[in-house]
């Protein structure tokens, strides 16, 4: 029976979420189960395409991410696909009536992982935020407001800076990663072989810009994602705080973490938080 075949594809983009990050499954648990499932089905999805363009090192790249795009396009138009990660994407992707070109614009800035290895203005740095990050919080919106096509314009500029927040952080805590394992530089006009604490602090003011705007969309959130997408906003200034308090030298030495207590603690000061009204 399909449905059982479809109940399989859902745990399994539940379990890649569990396996492959604590704090965004820890935030994804403070969801209403009436939307948890299908942003358990995004985050598989674009957590695949990824690790095909991030870790695959002993495998063709470029063949393995063009399989993974024609399959995606597959399950898209028939409904259905034999993967089960695109299997529970093209349910979310058809449920909320994603639109094609947000797929396509992540698809495109994952696919320059393969060969880009650095982004030298301002514009094409945008670009790639707006593909790898901006479009996936745009895909969460569309269920966070559960159609309300208003309530979806109104947000969707505040979904995206906090999208861009979240992958700016994530920039700088894997700075060491990018730049030593994978060769990739994303800050425009950044030396990261001189990393000052000016330039550092420059990338940090950004990013508590993106996270300004989006903690004002999160507060306009539907009360069944609002704790959730707050969760996650919380874990990202505690890791930003951290990144704040390091030395530059330091960020490009070592990857800066939260660890779990840290993440159970955060939890719980959110939760107050939350309740009284003082997000």
């Amino acid at each position: 029976m399909k449905s059982i075949f479809d109940s399989v594809s859902r745990e399994c983009s539940k379990l890649v979420t569990t396996s492959y990050s604590t704090s965004f499954s820890m935030a994804t648990k403070m969801l209403s189960d009436s939307i948890r499932q299908d942003i358990y089905n995004i985050y598989g999805f674009v957590r695949f395409a990824d690790e095909i363009v991030d870790t695959f090192h002993d495998y063709d790249k470029a063949v393995l991410f063009d399989k993974f795009s024609k399959d995606l396009e597959d399950a898209i138009e028939m409904k259905i696909s034999l993967n089960p990660i695109l299997n529970a994407f093209q349910e979310t992707y058809h449920k909320y009536n994603l639109e094609k070109h947000m797929v396509d614009a992540f698809m495109k800035s994952m696919k320059q992982d393969l060969h880009k290895h650095e982004y030298l203005t301002d514009a094409e740095y945008k670009e790639y935020i707006y593909g790898s990050a901006d479009v996936v919080g745009l895909m969460c919106l569309k269920v966070f407001v559960k159609g309300d096509n208003e309530k979806y314009n109104e947000l969707k500029d505040s979904a995206m800076s906090l999208g861009s927040a979240f992958q700016k952080v994530n920039f700088l805590r894997d700075l060491k990663a990018d730049f030593e394992d994978l060769s990739r530089t994303y800050f425009p006009n950044t030396d990261l072989n001189h990393l000052d604490e000016a330039s550092k602090q420059e990338i940090i003011r950004d990013i508590e810009k993106d996270f300004e705007k989006g903690l004002a969309g999160i507060k306009k959130l539907p009360l069944e994602a609002r704790f959730g997408v707050f969760m996650a906003y919380r874990y990202y200034n505690k890791l930003l705080d951290k990144l704040k308090k390091t030395p530059a030298l330091k960020i490009k030495s070592t990857r800066i973490r939260v660890n779990d207590y840290k993440k159970v603690e955060l939890l719980t000061r959110s939760y107050v938080k939350y309740q009284l009204n003082l997000l």
